[in-house]
Parts: structure tokens; C-alpha cells; sequence
């Protein structure tokens, strides 16, 4: 009998804020590695998140949503959703019932132009009906007529695993890319800002969260528990203020949810002390978006 070839490739998952990519990728990859929360926004990085079989390697990449950029920290978000184009081996472009084909014409240009295999992703197909579904399919053939198109919903886990089954058909024959036990190409003090991050988007309303960087200063690993500081950067005094909130209570509260969130992904005690700092108007200085890991080359 034949020995199965291995197979690896890249598959990128694009679209819009806010249409369930990082729920989706969770699903597929069967970690919980990218933010997920109903703020658009959410993801400001690329991150991949590598599911493994005996014959097989997917790296999945988890991209910030398209938007029109405001400011560098988005222009460095678009360059990454835009980089998702460059390299990937098939890719996943994630839409929803509600979102017209139109709304981001300029990167939905740069996907037609693409030659690797585009799924098209039907997501919250449970919020509408069977007519307006079939709409919604004729829509995305006219504009990607080259793609095959899923309907799913990543919130109730259904389609999903057709979707993988086809991945795993149009894969390339390659040997593995990552080590056959690694799940991401991020490290540990990577995830501890993540989900600090999370819980701020969670808890503070309006512009507060996306004026937030986190940054880890201390990661200290024992057998028993792992100790963590972390900085809360804001761009003004007003938004220090608010994150600490009255008596402190309001960091109180992020610091408790991140540790008990934090003790799951690790499977360790935490200890966890979080400081906010003002480093102002930091997602317009060069300088300090390279200092908080965005490759601005």
C-alpha cells in the first residue's frame, strides 16, 4: 500500500472587523489562541495558531479585520491582513450574513487577483433565513466567481468541520514547517498581553481600549506558578485614571479575570501585578509602535 505524503501549507483567514474570524480559528485550530470578543478591532497582529496530524501541518493565520487606516497602529494592522495575501497556500475569506460584497472594494480587488485556492465563509448564518442565504451566495459568486463558498456558523460550530475536511483536500505535499508539537509561533509572554488586552476590551467603553498597549516586563516560570508584571500603556492621564478606576477597583477587577483566565491557559498559578503608565499618543510615534512589537519595515 502507498504511504500517504505529508502535507503543510499556509491557510489565511481574512475579512472584515467583527465577522468571527478569531472564533473560527479557534474552532479549527482547537486552542483558544486568538482574542475573541464582539469589539471590532480585536486583533491587531497576525497570529498563527498550527494544527497537527501524523501526515499533515496547517498553519493558520488569524488577521486584524480590513479597515480604512486612522492612524499607524491601523495602517500596520492593514499591512498585516495585506501580508495574509502574500503567502498563503489557500486562503479563508470570512463575511457574514449582514456584510455587503462591497464594503471593502480595494482589498476584495487584491484577493481577486489571487491563484490559490479562496474559500469564502458564510459566518452567523444562524441570524438569517434559507432566501436570504441563497442571496447572499449568488452575491459572492459575482464577486469572487473563482472561490468556493461555505456557509457556517462558527458561533454554533456548524459547517466547520466541512470546511476542515476541504482544507485538508487542497493542502500542498510538504514536509512540516514547525516543530510536529508546536500550536503557535507566539510566544508565552505574548498570550499573558492578549488577554489582559481582552479583558480591557471587555470592561472600559468607547476609545479606552484601543488606546491601550500591554506590555509584559517580568515572566518568571516555576514548576508550581508563574509570577507576571505587567504594564497598561495609555496615551493621556484621563485614560490612566479610568483604567484604575475609583479606589483602584476597576484594574482590581481586569487583574482578577486575567489571572483566572491566564491560570486556565497555562494550567499554573499565577501571580499577576498590573501598573498603568502614560506613554502619550504612542499609536502615532514610530518609535513606540516598534517598541511594542509592530514591524513597521
Amino acid at each position: 500500500m502507498m504511504e500517504n505524503k505529508h502535507k503543510s501549507g499556509f491557510v489565511n483567514i481574512v475579512g472584515n472587523p467583527n465577522v468571527g474570524k478569531s472564533t473560527l480559528m479557534n474552532l479549527l485550530v482547537g486552542e483558544r489562541i486568538s482574542i475573541a470578543t464582539f469589539k471590532a478591532q480585536t486583533t491587531r497582529h497576525r497570529i498563527m495558531g498550527i494544527l497537527n496530524t501524523p501526515d499533515m501541518q496547517i498553519c493558520f493565520s488569524d488577521t486584524p479585520g480590513v479597515l480604512k487606516p486612522n492612524y499607524k497602529l491601523q495602517e500596520q494592522m492593514l499591512q498585516f491582513s495585506e501580508s495574509a495575501l502574500q503567502d498563503a497556500d489557500i486562503l479563508l475569506y470570512v463575511t457574514d450574513m449582514v456584510e455587503k460584497p462591497d464594503k471593502n472594494e480595494d482589498f476584495l480587488q487584491k484577493v481577486q487577483k489571487m491563484d490559490v485556492p479562496i474559500l469564502v465563509l458564510i459566518n452567523k448564518i444562524d441570524l438569517s433565513n434559507q432566501q436570504a442565504l441563497v442571496q447572499k451566495v449568488d452575491e459572492w459568486h459575482a464577486v469572487l466567481p473563482k472561490a468556493e463558498i461555505y456557509p457556517i456558523s462558527a458561533l454554533h460550530k456548524f459547517g466547520v468541520d466541512t470546511v476542515l475536511a476541504r482544507i485538508k483536500e487542497l493542502l500542498p505535499e510538504s514536509p512540516a514547517y514547525f516543530d510536529k508539537d508546536a500550536w503557535t509561533d507566539k510566544p508565552a509572554r505574548f498570550f499573558v498581553t492578549e488577554i489582559i488586552r481582552e479583558k480591557i476590551l471587555l470592561y472600559y467603553d468607547k476609545e479606552i481600549p484601543y488606546s491601550v498597549e500591554v506590555v509584559v516586563e517580568q515572566f518568571k516560570e516555576k514548576d508550581d506558578i508563574i509570577r507576571i508584571e505587567a504594564v497598561i500603556y495609555v496615551e493621556r492621564e484621563s485614560q490612566k485614571g479610568i483604567i484604575i478606576g475609583h479606589q483602584g477597583v476597576a484594574l482590581k477587577r481586569v487583574s482578577t479575570e486575567a489571572r483566572r483566565e491566564l491560570e486556565r491557559f497555562f494550567g499554573k498559578k499565577i501571580f499577576l501585578q498590573c501598573f498603568v503608565k502614560v506613554d502619550k499618543d504612542w499609536r502615532s510615534s514610530d518609535k513606540a509602535m516598534r517598541q511594542y512589537g509592530y514591524n513597521l519595515d
